[in-house]
């Protein structure tokens, strides 16, 4: 397996730009299962993730083009309602599968998701959507799903899961009459998902709210849409930038999303500049400060925007609390932090206190999702001396061309294997 050898400590300069929503990209991109007809999309992230995504619809019987950043996807000719249980093992983001399979078949089977191992994620959210549109399900082998036909239900999510309210608006839009989803989540790709059906002939309203109302349509045409910048990404950079005491430009994002996550840095005595499309992290004048870190629902900062942040910490002088209240196993960067010199104390399985500054020092490190992996090069290139990082297959799951992109801010960072 590849990793990374990172020779840290030094100043990083220049400009590094953003790509498309990863996590756009999967709800959008099974949408396009609804109909007969092409559909394009752009700005796509030339990532692992949506590699096995486009090997996954493939399978189903649909013709899928990739170039560079354009994914064009026909699916004239759906065979089967019955993902591929090894490909969609891998991938968290293939259940939104069921919901767009299910619109188009009014069935569906896929094996239980797999993807980061992060924390249980229950798909409970999932199938108590499809139950309230009329299909009945089966856990046996895998997830199952099955209808006679599809009506529209008001619908209240028992968590306002990102995932099961798209799959509930990937389901709704060909049913029967009228849906109301309720406590549904409000992030921009949920956004842009209800976006790019209105443009294929949906009749959503509500979107970016908690009460989504979708009257259902008999038929939808193909469309195509950009896909907006990904926000985890641009945090990611943001917080390697402050960690490592660099000016960066971070392009092509949209700081409008990001309000939560950038306010924070700002308590934390970031010197930041904001513009419509940009963040320029600042050389900082003074000490960064501690801080209480906490993520939540959007527009709150995002789960997967707190563990780079825990470098962070170790920079700033004070003790920092970081409350995790997502996932139970999104604090595995620690232990790794730790053998790299942080002063860092697991308080359970979803807090950490952090007591810097501390310089910290490379190590041979691990890791074994994608957040984490980006939390251990950003901790790496802070670092003195040489680091080497194992599992580094998961940065290539959410991030382009991590390694070339880094060298050209100075970075010394090589991929061996």
């Amino acid at each position: 397996m590849s990793k990374f050898i990172i020779n840290g400590g030094k100043k990083l300069s220049g400009e590094i730009v953003v790509g498309g929503s990863k996590n756009a990209m999967f709800p959008v991109l099974a949408a396009s299962l609804l109909t007969t007809d092409e559909c394009r999309f752009t700005n796509v992230p030339a990532i692992l993730d949506r590699e096995i995504f486009c090997k996954l619809i493939q399978d189903l019987g649909a013709e899928v083009e990739i170039s560079d950043h354009t994914v064009v996807i026909r699916a004239k000719n759906l065979n089967k309602h019955v993902l591929n249980f090894e490909l969609s093992s891998k991938l968290r983001g293939s259940i939104v599968l069921l919901g767009a399979l299910l619109g188009r078949f009014k069935q569906a089977k896929m094996s239980f998701p797999g993807g980061d191992v992060i924390g249980q994620r229950s798909v409970s959210p999932h199938l108590r959507v499809f139950e309230k549109l009329g299909a009945s399900i089966s856990t046996e082998g895998g997830i199952e799903a099955q209808a006679d036909k599809l009506v529209g239900s008001k619908i209240v999510l028992e968590e306002s899961s990102v995932t099961a309210t798209e799959n509930a608006i990937l389901a709704a839009v060909l049913a029967e009459g009228q849906t109301l989803i309720k406590l549904a989540a409000m992030e921009p790709h949920i956004q842009q998902l209800c976006q790019f059906l209105n443009l294929m002939g949906a009749k959503i309203s509500g979107i970016g709210t908690t009460n989504i109302l979708i009257d259902g349509v008999s038929k939808l045409h193909g469309a195509q849409i950009e896909l907006i910048p990904d926000s985890n990404e641009a945090a990611s950079f943001i917080t390697l930038a402050a960690a490592t005491k660099s000016e960066i430009k971070i392009s092509k994002i949209n700081p409008d999303f990001m309000d939560d996550f950038l306010m924070k840095l700002r308590q934390m005595n970031v010197d930041l500049k904001v513009g419509d499309d940009f963040v320029r992290v600042l050389i900082p004048k003074e000490e960064y400060r501690s801080a209480k870190i906490q993520c939540g629902l959007y527009p709150k900062m995002a789960s997967d925007d707190m563990p780079p942040l825990a470098v962070l910490a170790t920079q700033a002088k004070g003790e920092s609390l970081i409350y995790e209240w997502l996932y139970e196993n999104r604090l595995g960067h620690i232990p790794q932090l730790v053998k790299m010199g942080a002063n860092a104390q697991i308080l359970d399985t979803h807090q950490v206190k952090i007591i810097g500054s501390t310089l910290l020092k490379g190590a041979k490190i691990e890791s074994f999702d994608i957040r984490m992996g980006m939390t251990l090069v950003i901790a790496a290139l802070v670092a003195e001396g040489k680091s080497e990082i194992d599992g580094i297959h998961h940065v290539d799951r959410g991030y382009e061309h991590l390694e070339e992109k880094l060298s050209k801010l100075g970075a010394d960072i090589k991929r061996v294997d």
